[in-house]
């Protein structure tokens, strides 16, 4: 068989209208993607909405298609007209002869409107938008801050190279849900043309060619703002589940009353932790850089008296004793689940989405997860983060410095970590306004304007009451 092009990872650009508390958004997602602004502006909702969509279509990929739909190829063809056995010998000659690269519009017509069709596929793309937002209709997304408009629009675009490979649309009404696609015919399916004769291939070969596009699907992890109360309640939550009667497995955790597949999944990936698991020794390397610079302790894992169920415990340095997470600081159940994830279940080329990271964190310590991200995305991890930190902002802006700075070749010793200005996205969100980038400046670094509105505002106030106070000493002594 032929070999499949080697691609690096596409470009990401998701546009909405009237999603959510969203009025319009257009997103292009970066090595590091940073929401920041007012609360209830829509940060969570278009961080869930891409995790959705990461799981809808099994990873932004340059090959968008599922296994199943892959395998669903062989019953159509089976099922093909006699007027198409051309179409598929032609495409089977191609594969075979040509010198220039195999590509979507190649392949025959009954596969490729096979393939269409599932990427269009209305039912399973609003299926996981309600278990994702836990919703009972796609309509409940539509804009809720009182605009007129009922209609709302999600648009995904993928692109290599400012070509464009494949998007997906939806919009959405109180009637209903459609959903149209596109795949463009250039898009490249392999790069060689295969040995051998035309005998030898057939269409089996045509569906294993696509269906090893996926043998290494990337995946999307989701740490919600939540997940320190399910750390602290997990021993209990999963030994509860795994005692009911008739249940052996913790694959079921979906039935517990949890108010988004996120928090499902994540406990789901912590009752499955494995040590080890990953496939990059950076990652591992990194946890423990976490747990050395702002834990100052270790996240360790045993099993409970049943043996059924893990068992979390925060070991401070130089401590002779492990603590549960409700008797140390509330920072370690916010990191605990980032150290696990790091440590054994996040493999480079996932995307890893977090909210507010710097919740219970001092704020030298929210600089340090700056410098965390960073290395994450020098590993090839994609991070989307939500925030309201300036520390944390400040910081990525002196790793972008930092990034900059290399590439003109003056730093005085070679960075541990940096970012450059290309590798991170700022998006500030605003209440009934557009979403807008934040552009890096070398100077401000990036800082959303109303952080500049508020300081402002403290410092006039301060300077005001300060003045009150001065001329009351000075009229004492002058008494």
């Amino acid at each position: 068989m032929p070999k499949i092009k080697n691609a690096n990872p596409t470009n990401v650009q998701l546009e909405v209208k009237n999603f959510g508390p969203v009025e319009k958004a257009e997103i292009e997602l970066r090595p590091l993607t940073v929401f920041v602004g007012e609360s209830n502006t829509g940060k969570t909702y278009l961080s869930t909405l891409i995790y959705a969509l990461h799981r809808r279509f099994e990873g932004f990929a340059r090959f968008p298609w599922s296994h199943d739909a892959v395998s669903e190829l062989r019953l159509i063809m089976r099922d093909s007209q006699i007027h198409q056995d051309k179409e598929i010998s032609e495409a089977l000659n191609s594969l075979r002869t040509s010198r220039l690269p195999f590509k979507f519009s190649d392949l025959p017509q009954g596969m490729r409107d096979s393939l269409q069709a599932s990427l269009k596929d209305d039912e399973v793309f609003s299926s996981q938008l309600k278990r994702c937002f836990g919703l009972q209709s796609v309509s409940e997304l539509v804009r809720f801050t009182g605009s007129p408009c009922n209609q709302m629009k999600i648009s995904l675009k993928i692109s290599d190279n400012n070509q464009s490979l494949w998007s997906v649309d939806m919009q959405t009404s109180e009637s209903g849900a459609t959903v149209s696609a596109s795949t463009h015919g250039e898009l490249v399916i392999c790069s060689e043309a295969a040995e051998g004769s035309q005998e030898t291939l057939n269409v089996k070969d045509l569906e294993t060619l696509l269906r090893s596009h996926n043998q290494k699907t990337a995946k999307a992890y989701y740490l919600p703002a939540t997940r320190r109360g399910i750390m602290q309640n997990y021993e209990r939550v999963a030994k509860s589940f795994i005692e009911r009667p008739i249940r052996s497995s913790t694959e079921d955790f979906a039935e517990i009353s949890l108010s988004s597949e996120m928090e499902t999944e994540l406990l789901t990936q912590i009752s499955r932790y494995k040590e080890g698991n990953g496939s990059s020794d950076q990652l591992p390397y990194i946890a423990k850089a976490l747990e050395d610079d702002v834990l100052r302790g270790e996240i360790e894992v045993t099993r409970a008296v049943s043996g059924r169920v893990l068992k979390f415990l925060y070991r401070p340095q130089k401590a002779k004793r492990a603590l549960h997470f409700n008797c140390a600081s509330s920072m370690v159940a916010e990191l605990a689940p980032l150290v696990l994830f790091l440590r054994g279940v996040i493999r480079p080329g996932d995307t890893l989405i977090i909210e507010e990271p710097e919740a219970h964190l001092h704020p030298r310590d929210q600089t340090k997860l700056a410098i965390t991200f960073a290395r994450l995305v020098r590993a090839g991890v994609r991070v989307i983060v939500t925030t309201h930190s300036d520390w944390l902002l400040q910081q990525i802006g002196n790793l972008i410095r930092e990034g900059e700075v290399m590439k003109l070749g003056k730093n005085r010793t070679e960075p541990e970590t940096w970012l450059t200005e290309g590798e991170v996205g700022a998006w500030w969100f605003r209440t009934d306004k557009p979403v807008k980038e934040i552009q890096f400046d070398c100077i401000e670094g990036i800082e959303p304007k109303d952080y500049y509105n508020v300081a402002e505002e403290l410092y006039n106030n301060a300077v005001e009451l300060q003045q009150h106070l001065l001329n009351e000493e000075e009229l004492g002594d002058n008494e």
